[in-house]
């Protein structure tokens, strides 16, 4: 079965959805990425369960994660946190939990964000990676950056990406 096979039989799968955002200044009422995020997936037809801003702790981020997998999120987005920053821990608490990472994720975000910002695209630890059955990925916080990771990326596969996920 090859992949459009594999697309096609996911069909049109709606995905439930949960955004972290991962910060220590940002509020509900500036936190841009958050909505960014919710948006997009929202506007490919995808159902929010929620929003929640957690500050740069690794047990704390970790803590999130794990509460949106156990209410059935289809997708833990992340955003912040994948800098080389000592208060960077978002990929750290995500990165323990996964059963598997799917390096194809960051690799090729790298690879659109340097075209758009240059060699910086490296410090970016951008990641995804499955967790019993569900997705859990953490882009970088900027709105440009989510932006870029979900419409380029993770909204055109999510519902073959989640099909596949659920086995």
């Amino acid at each position: 079965m090859g992949v459009r096979d594999h697309k096609a039989k996911a069909g049109d799968l709606i995905a439930e959805f949960a955004v972290i955002t991962t910060s220590d200044t940002r509020t509900e009422k500036t936190d841009e990425s958050g909505r960014v995020a919710t948006g997009l997936l929202e506007g490919a037809g995808h159902r929010c369960a929620g929003r929640e801003l957690v500050p740069n702790d690794l047990l704390k981020i970790r803590a999130s994660i794990r509460r949106w997998l156990k209410k059935g999120a289809d997708l833990v987005l992340v955003t912040g946190g994948t800098g080389a920053g000592p208060r960077d821990l978002s990929i750290e608490a995500a990165q323990a939990l996964f059963d598997r990472e799917m390096p194809g994720f960051g690799e090729l975000f790298r690879f659109l964000s340097h075209k758009e910002i240059g060699s910086a695209a490296m410090l970016s630890r951008a990641s995804l990676g499955l967790v019993k059955g569900r997705v859990v990925c953490v882009t970088p916080g900027s709105p440009k950056a989510v932006r870029l990771a979900l419409k380029e990326l993770l909204v055109p596969e999510l519902a073959h990406l989640v099909s596949q996920a659920r086995g």
